[in-house]
């Protein structure tokens, strides 16, 4: 069932749907995941089978009265229905200590951590253009309103699919979604999607991004802020993250394209210095991080944007675009972003 066209005309849209055959074509090539394709769970038997073979070396160690160990790769290289911590808490310590045993069990099986069954709270929230159906056969409508819809738990579970979506937009902070919803930006450039994952995104918030790019194959454009942090936080949804490198292939989506806050863009809007922030001497490191990173040899847009930033010493916050107008975001700057293709 298709959704009634709210939005601006058709025209409206051709640079981003030029942006969107070229992403077709370039996956028609093989530049790309083959379409419908994503994460591919393993299934039980292979779960048991990895964890037989973890078994089997145990006994052959202790055989040998050699003292056993695990072998787990390097997870952090660049090249749920129950909460597991709540279950013995002291014993743990804190919710990262689960992480990590749960994140090292997945690398040294060989298997996503899906396919261990086990689950974890969504914080993301999405709206928009898009219908599904949950794994309990719940329907689920998302819409253009103020209210958003959290991120399913289980975003292997969810199916039919269902919409007429120009592009995904990708915005960094719940405070920004807030007030796109609230200007009713989402309806003014329906047909469209938002996403947030509130800050440095969850493994679901990531989960349904990589989801809707397989299903859909539409546009995806990232709106942070135009700090070390907001990049990272891009980075992880386009490249990645250290931690979980080892399964960044079922986790990201690389034709993410930066839509805003450039760096550039501080300048060329005229924002003023005194509602820009100095960077700090951890946003130097992180920024310096980040230009070290393989994959931004291939992004040299991006790098020369991470410069100005860099040479200018400051930063600046989406908020800061308020200046220009309380609603210069949803009603001047990211139209006119989409319409002329100001992403890179």
């Amino acid at each position: 069932m298709a959704f009634a066209p709210m939005g601006p005309e058709a025209s409206f849209f051709a640079v981003v749907d030029r942006h969107k055959a070229s992403l077709l074509a370039t996956l028609s090539r093989g530049g790309g995941e083959p379409a419908g394709g994503g994460t591919r769970l393993a299934s039980s038997s292979e779960v048991l089978a990895s964890i037989e073979s973890v078994i089997q070396d145990i006994i052959t160690s202790v055989a040998r009265n050699e003292a056993p160990a695990f072998a787990i790769d390097n997870r952090s290289s660049w090249e749920n229905i129950k909460d597991i911590y709540y279950t013995d808490s002291q014993l743990f310590g804190n919710q990262t200590v689960v992480d990590n045993i749960i994140n090292d069990i997945s690398c040294m099986l060989k298997v996503p951590r899906m396919s261990l069954h086990i689950l974890s709270t969504s914080k993301g929230l999405i709206a928009g253009n898009l219908r599904y159906m949950e794994e309990d056969g719940t329907r689920v409508h998302c819409t253009c309103g103020s209210t958003a819809v959290a991120v399913p738990s289980n975003i292997q579970g969810i199916q039919n699919l269902i919409t007429d979506a120009k592009f995904l937009l990708i915005v960094e902070k719940d405070a920004t979604f807030q007030r796109l919803l609230d200007d009713n930006f989402c309806n003014r450039m329906s047909p469209c999607i938002m996403v947030t994952g509130k800050g440095v995104p969850d493994l679901n918030t990531r989960l349904l991004v990589k989801k809707l790019w397989d299903t859909f194959h539409i546009p995806v454009f990232a709106l942070v802020d135009a700090d070390p942090h907001g990049i990272e936080i891009m980075c992880i949804y386009k490249y990645g993250s250290k931690a979980m490198s080892f399964e960044a292939h079922n986790l990201t989506v690389p034709a993410i394209r930066w839509l805003g806050l450039l760096p550039s863009d501080i300048k060329r809007l005229n924002i003023p210095r005194d509602t820009l922030i100095p960077l700090t001497k951890r946003d130097q490191m992180k920024l310096d991080s980040v230009l070290k990173r393989p994959y931004i040899t291939c992004q040299p847009f991006w790098r020369k944007e991470m410069e100005i930033m860099a040479d200018s010493k400051v930063k600046a916050e989406i908020q800061a675009l308020t200046f220009l107008s309380s609603d210069y975001l949803s009603r001047v700057y990211l139209p006119n972003k989409l319409k002329f293709g100001g992403w890179i």
